[in-house]
């Protein structure tokens, strides 16, 4: 994962979302209590996002399960400034529909790539 960007991208809850109240009937909420109620859900949003796609991942790799690249590879940026999750699932939907495989990604340099052999790209 050397010389790699990786993207988590985590929506927070809208605030106006926390205007009233889950009673019934709903009764409307200060706004200190409606700015409380929204941290603590925007809290809860960063600890689901650090337990579950962080830390549970990072173990698994340290146990020796998984990999890194696996665990984290929708999450690699790509030169396009996409994630290769946001890449991929149109692909992979595209894929299931019409039963053809995507066109791979061109190499780039790498240890492996000889600059004197050029890497054909796929034709539409």
């Amino acid at each position: 994962m050397e010389n790699r960007q990786m993207r988590f991208v985590l929506e927070l809850p809208d605030p106006d979302d926390f205007r009233l109240t889950n009673h019934s009937p709903p009764r409307e909420r200060s706004q200190k209590a409606q700015q409380e109620a929204h941290c603590q859900a925007c809290r809860q949003k960063w600890r689901a996002l650090l337990l579950v796609s962080v830390k549970g991942k990072l173990e698994a790799v340290s146990a020796g399960i998984s990999t890194l690249e696996a665990e984290f590879l929708a999450n690699i940026v790509l030169p396009d400034n996409t994630t290769a999750g946001q890449w991929m699932l149109p692909q992979i939907d595209r894929a299931y529909r019409t039963g053809q495989m995507p066109p791979l990604l061109p190499l780039g340099p790498g240890p492996n790539r000889r600059p004197d052999r050029p890497i054909p790209l796929p034709t539409a």
